[in-house]
């Protein structure tokens, strides 16, 4: 049975007339005919019986009233439902974020999306970098947002901007009123840091292990809200993505520009190859790129390309 037998069948079961049903559908009495005569002949059996004077639902007709009405609302619910996905009226999209931006420029970026599409919900997972790549490539989520993953990692990356790490002291100390500080300076200081497996912690102690250094580490956390609490109790010192100093301004800190080396990595968006995104998913990404200056996707951020 086809979409168009059906609704052929239930406009004449309904009018019980032919005429009636040709004004409905707007088809002419011949190819009505030729349709029920179709569907009659895919069943296997007659579903009206015709005299010159009325027509009327046979035994399996009236069997499959009841059916046709369900199977065309069903149809019709399905169709509406995909046609306000397509539109952006109704959806869901489920992302990943590291702590650092979904705690910063994810909120101001959630609420311009919701300004123009305010039908789609939004789940976020506020998770490490580590998680966020898992979640994109178990297809837990359709994007995520993170670090640039190293190469040979099964995962598309489209860049947003690059994030410079900054030095974290306390509000009170004399580093806070340098214009900057080097890595060597700040190294004399006991310091604070993300708890491994955190891609932070090992970018750090990688660029430093090639200058020869370490983290003098006294204190760790799994949260950068409790990295800047510590710092500004005057517990350490710290470094974190440029992108967090609102955040350890709020909590009491100062944030001071860190040179020699300069410690950068790019943030973008992660995508499964071979995986499209949604409508909804993909005008998120379009958002963000909006958001942080990036030339616009024209709709173009999808695995693979």
């Amino acid at each position: 049975m086809t979409v168009k037998q059906l609704r052929a069948f239930l406009a004449v079961a309904q009018s019980l007339s032919f005429v009636q049903a040709c004004e409905r559908l707007h088809l002419s009495q011949s190819a009505l005919s030729l349709t029920i005569k179709a569907l009659e002949e895919g069943l296997g059996g007659r579903l009206f019986s015709r005299t010159t004077r009325a027509v009327s639902l046979t035994p399996e007709g009236e069997v499959l009233l009841p059916l046709a009405r369900r199977l065309l609302a069903d149809w019709d619910n399905a169709e509406d439902e995909l046609r306000q996905r397509f539109t952006l009226r109704q959806g869901r999209v489920a992302l990943a974020s590291m702590p650092s931006f979904a705690g910063n420029l994810l909120p101001p970026v959630l609420r311009s999306f919701r300004q123009r599409y305010p039908s789609i919900s939004v789940t976020v997972h506020d998770v490490i970098n580590e998680q966020v790549m898992e979640m994109v490539r178990d297809r837990q989520v359709e994007l995520g947002i993170a670090f640039e993953p190293e190469p040979g990692m099964p995962l598309d990356f489209t860049p947003l901007y690059s994030d410079r790490f900054v030095a974290v002291v306390p509000a009170d100390s004399a580093l806070a009123g340098c214009a900057e500080l080097a890595w060597r300076q700040l190294l004399d200081y006991p310091f604070i840091a993300l708890q491994r497996p955190s891609t932070v912690r090992f970018m750090l102690e990688d660029h430093l292990r090639q200058r020869g250094w370490v983290l003098p580490v006294q204190f760790e956390s799994h949260q950068l809200a409790t990295v800047g609490r510590m710092v500004a109790s005057g517990l350490g010192v710290s470094a974190v993505p440029a992108l967090c100093q609102a955040q350890m301004l709020e909590l009491g800190a100062c944030c001071v520009a860190l040179t020699e080396p300069l410690i950068e990595r790019p943030v973008g968006i992660l995508t499964k190859p071979g995986h499209e995104l949604s409508v909804a998913a993909q005008a998120i990404a379009d958002t963000l790129c909006a958001a942080t200056g990036y030339p616009d996707t024209g709709g173009a951020i999808v695995s693979g390309k």
